[in-house]
């Protein structure tokens, strides 16, 4: 177990540098945490993440005890919003897919069109698979081998770029950019950037004309393998992934 000191609950942020603006916007964790404690005890509880169907109806797929297994734990957010009559309620998110999948009844949608993923990614990865199988036929060294190999680099580089242009991410301003147009060209993209919970949720709260209060997400499950992650702990937004977006994401939003 990690003896890394966990960040107080004050220090929860989310936040990222804007390039339009040239400064940081951040986005606390105000009115957030005792939801999360709420969705942790939901958790324990029900030991499954859909929530919205009877347990005779619950999908094993999204029983908690994948968080605990080889897989190991995940993020999970909640978001304070306040929408167009002044109403205030709460969104969840969970990062990434959740045990293979994209979208759970109850839980906010991701960034993409899953449909224009698969779409992008099947025929795709079945090829690089093949190209796989064949460089197996040649020896290490040789031409052919290689000449495969760079193929099946270059799809892949191809595919990444695809991906990453159907992120399409919504900001307070009214305007909306393609992933690469956000971060920074010097750097390589990150993948899983865009679907940590953070986003997810402002991108709901953009699509729905709502205005978010705050946000707060927490680990749930075994401690991940570097041991920077621990169950029921609670964590600011990632730099290296949700520091290159949530910047622009976040502009316009009053800081009120």
């Amino acid at each position: 177990m990690s003896n890394k000191k966990q960040p107080a609950l004050a220090d929860i942020m989310y936040s990222g540098f804007c390039e339009k603006c040239k400064t940081t916007h951040t986005l606390g964790s105000k009115n957030t945490l005792e939801l999360c404690e709420l969705l942790m005890k939901k958790l324990d509880r029900e030991k499954r993440i859909d929530f919205t169907v009877p347990s005779a109806d619950a999908n094993p797929d999204l029983s908690t005890d994948y968080l605990f297994g080889n897989a190991r734990g995940q993020m999970f957010g909640v978001m304070t919003y306040t929408d167009n009559q002044g109403k205030t309620d709460a969104a969840y998110a969970f990062s990434g897919q959740y045990n293979g999948i994209w979208e759970v009844a109850g839980w906010v949608a991701p960034i993409i069109d899953t449909t224009e993923f698969d779409s992008l990614t099947k025929t795709t990865e079945l090829e690089i698979k093949r190209i796989g199988r064949e460089m197996e036929l040649f020896p290490a060294e040789s031409k052919e081998r290689k000449e495969l190999s760079l193929h099946r680099k270059q799809m892949s580089r191809d595919l990444m770029q695809k991906i990453h242009a159907i992120y399409r991410l919504p900001n307070f301003t009214g305007e909306t950019k393609i992933l690469p147009e956000v971060a920074p060209s010097n750097k390589g993209i990150p993948t899983g950037t865009g679907d940590c919970c953070a986003p997810k949720l402002l991108n709901f709260a953009l699509r729905n004309g709502l205005t978010p209060r705050g946000i707060a997400e927490f680990y749930y499950g075994k401690e991940n393998r570097s041991g920077s992650k621990q169950h029921k702990q609670f964590y600011s937004s990632c730099e290296e992934k949700c520091g290159l977006i949530l910047g622009h994401m976040l502009c316009g939003l009053s800081s009120e």
